[in-house]
């Protein structure tokens, strides 16, 4: 099964810096804990250096992830603040017939609302969903926003 992590990398920074990306090591370490044959893929360990990228390689790797959040079995989305590359890898996705959850407090945000099958409100909503999940895919089996439960 393969799992794709996204999440917010610059989001709103309007310099060239980067989102704390530890919370992608932290889904990727709970979920090999509990489903050690998973792949994973994660697009920061893919190109830790796209911060640094040109247009046209941006655009090139951007495309690649999007391939990639579309061809996945499941996809899992960190989106604490609004993230244009996460939306889109969640449409993409989506459209493709993968489901998606995300981790996120923005719960009333239409676009996770409109292509999320499952809003967890935080990490640790999303660890323990996955302590008490059968299987990876049972994440995004109860469609509803985790606060409303």
């Amino acid at each position: 099964m393969r799992i794709f992590i996204g999440g917010v990398m610059q989001g709103s920074v309007e310099v060239n810096g980067m989102s704390d990306q530890g919370y992608r090591r932290a889904i990727a370490d709970m979920l090999r804990e509990r489903w050690p044959d998973l792949e994973i893929t994660d697009p920061h360990q893919l190109h830790p250096n796209g911060r640094d990228y040109d247009t046209d390689a941006a655009r090139r790797t951007l495309e690649d992830m999007l391939r990639l959040a579309g061809q996945s079995d499941l996809v899992i989305a960190y989106v604490p603040v609004a993230s244009m590359g996460t939306a889109l890898e969640i449409y993409v996705a989506h459209s493709s017939g993968v489901p998606v959850v995300v981790v996120s407090p923005l719960e009333y945000n239409w676009v996770l609302r409109s292509y999320a099958r499952h809003i967890y409100r935080d990490l640790e909503a999303l660890y323990a969903a996955i302590r008490q999940a059968d299987e990876p895919l049972a994440l995004a089996a109860n469609t509803h926003v985790e606060s409303e439960s």
